[in-house]
């Protein structure tokens, strides 16, 4: 790619996440010759821009770190070389005129809301696309599975599938190849991978911020939308998907839409959302030293919404490899800490020895996510007494990447590897497994609980590190 078009580039996603990202990758060397071009319905001069260039890759330009000196020659090139145009880009002909003006390759990064990227789409045509472009879509990809699937036509009107890059910046390359590395390279856990032997999977991330000034997206989206609708399903399927043949991105994509196929929230015969899932919001609270004030009193905040901030759902993948093990997906805010991890945890063994005492705890394997961790809770003779069984923890690093998420995935737009970006279909898929659950939590089939922020979650609501 020769040019980086972020639309939407006033907003919060390109402040907080998308301009650290870039910077990490150009200042890696890892992204030479690239120009970057902001657009936007705000009306913002270029010291503004320029203003918001300088926040964003502080970081990156700050001494130290892993930038290589080219790569911070370059990150400063692009930063004063930079554009920025206030732009309608739902207006009929006002992007393709603008694209026309574009040195390409364009990628092209769509940093807005869902419904204004499908506008924006519809009045686009093929011919204004320079030669090459390939287009990025932010999460959440469309509001429902019908809405993704009329995206999904309409991009497809635009650039063949594999010029299409939907974000899910949880799908960096270190979280999807450390997963795949460690089951796929290992004899002792790959035989062991299935309902035999594991009694349940958990993917959490639970963390400790607040609403964050993002009422306008969070209060309408949730913790169901904002995060289990895409990166903890992506991640589940990761987890459950069979062996791919290589690691192209046709064999792997395909491995993960297959297991989405398979899966529903709950019993797919009689689902009982009431059982299966569930959902609160915080309460006012302290974490750490700072007071928290109530979810609804919060700026920008509709009561009447009754946005969860906290959720938890049930999956279960109906194949041969995981009938009847539930995937329990997780994300909440204003918790106690942070937590980021999928937890896999195993049966018990068929029979224990008479004559052993202390402690017979299941067998646990702990895969954490930034920073990338690998822990095993097992069971072994306590010291002094060989009769007694202890638990111990076995704990590595796994291998990382310094670029920040969304370097990690922008690299995989800008060599043209969609490797980590979501296929069509599957994000069609997620909208379905989810839909059905959403809406009984909008009908008050599921009651919102609550929970006091800096806490555990709701009283009765357990995890397997509780």
């Amino acid at each position: 790619m020769k040019t980086l078009v972020i639309l939407g580039a006033s907003g919060d996603l390109t402040g907080r996440l998308l301009l650290p990202g870039v910077a990490r990758l150009i200042a890696s060397g890892r992204a030479p010759g690239i120009t970057l071009v902001g657009a936007g319905n705000d009306d913002w001069s270029a010291a503004k821009w320029q203003k918001r260039l300088k926040d964003g890759f502080a970081d990156a330009l700050a001494p130290g770190g892993d930038s290589t000196a080219g790569g911070i020659k370059e990150l400063r090139a692009v930063k004063k070389n930079s554009s920025y145009h206030h732009l309608d880009v739902t207006a009929a002909g006002v992007l393709g005129k603008f694209l026309a003006t574009v040195e390409g390759p364009v990628a092209l990064y769509f940093a807005l809301p869902p419904a204004v990227s499908q506008k924006a789409c519809e009045v686009l045509k093929k011919s204004d696309l320079p030669a090459g472009t390939r287009l990025v879509m932010e999460k959440p990809f469309g509001s429902s599975e019908e809405s993704a699937r009329a995206l999904n036509k309409t991009l497809a009107r635009l650039v063949a599938e594999d010029r299409i890059h939907r974000v899910d910046h949880f799908l960096g390359k270190s979280t999807v190849l450390n997963i795949m590395g460690l089951r796929f390279a290992n004899r002792l856990l790959e035989p062991l991978w299935n309902a035999e032997h594991i009694k349940k999977v958990e993917i959490i991330f639970d963390e400790d911020l607040t609403l964050e000034n993002r009422a306008r997206y969070y209060d309408h989206a949730g913790a169901g939308r904002d995060m289990i609708q895409s990166h903890l399903l992506q991640i589940m399927a990761i987890m459950a998907m069979e062996p791919p043949a290589t690691l192209n991105e046709n064999d792997v994509r395909s491995s993960i839409a297959a297991v989405l196929r398979a899966s529903t929230i709950g019993n797919a015969a009689a689902p009982d959302y009431a059982a299966s899932t569930r959902r609160a919001r915080y309460t006012a609270g302290t974490i750490g030293r700072r007071a928290v004030p109530d979810y609804v009193a919060e700026d920008g905040v509709d009561p009447a919404n009754n946005t969860e901030t906290l959720a938890e759902v049930e999956v279960f993948v109906n194949n041969w490899r995981w009938a009847k093990v539930p995937f329990i997906l997780r994300s909440g805010k204003a918790l106690r800490g942070n937590r980021k991890e999928a937890v896999v945890t195993y049966k018990p063994v068929p029979h224990l020895p008479g004559g052993f005492t202390g402690v017979d705890s299941p067998t646990r394997l702990h895969i954490g996510f930034g920073p990338e961790t690998l822990t095993l809770d097992i069971d072994v003779n306590g010291p002094g007494d060989l009769f007694t069984l202890d638990r111990v923890q076995l704990e590595t690093d796994l291998s990382s990447d310094p670029l920040l998420p969304y370097g990690e995935v922008l690299e995989g737009v800008l060599s043209g590897d969609p490797l980590l970006s979501v296929r069509g279909d599957t994000a069609e898929e997620c909208w379905r497994i989810v839909e059905p659950a959403f809406a009984a939590w909008k009908d008050g089939s599921v009651p919102l609980e609550s929970y006091p922020a800096g806490s555990a979650g709701p009283a009765g609501w357990t995890t397997s590190n509780d």
